[in-house]
């Protein structure tokens, strides 16, 4: 059952934040923010926030992120995370460990996925993880 709440992936908010994003992803993510529907973990503020080029880039972002609904990484996200990519290296396979610890929080959080990294939709196929992929709106 879903709590109704979407975690946005590094791989959509990067066109995203585009000075030209791509149209689907513009539409859809000011959709969601609109509905206030947004969710972010840690490792996404990390890879978001380790990419800015400036001080001013950083803190505006960081002001944007910090109104989202925050998802947290707690000691059992990582031990679910680490058992999942245990079970899809047995299935052969093998997933970014980031995208694991990701994938983990949005399945136990009961959120869907948004995402455009095809990562994501290797690991819905063995696993309870609910994604919606703009990997064909963004490559």
């Amino acid at each position: 059952m879903s709590n109704n709440l979407v975690l946005i992936d590094t791989s959509v908010w990067i066109p995203f934040l585009r000075k030209s994003p791509p149209l689907a992803v513009r539409d859809e993510v000011d959709h969601l923010l609109a509905e206030n529907r947004v969710a972010i973990v840690p490792m996404i503020r990390l890879e978001l926030l380790g990419g800015t080029k400036s001080a001013d880039e950083f803190d505006r972002l960081k002001s944007h992120l910090d109104a989202l609904h925050r998802i947290p990484t707690d000691e059992a996200n990582w031990k679910a995370a680490a058992q999942l990519a245990f079970e899809l290296r047995q299935r052969g396979k093998i997933i970014p460990y980031t995208d694991i610890l990701i994938g983990s929080a949005a399945i136990l959080s009961n959120s869907l996925l948004l995402h455009a990294d095809r990562h994501f939709d290797l690991m819905a196929e063995d696993t309870d993880l609910n994604v919606r992929s703009l990997v064909s709106k963004v490559h």
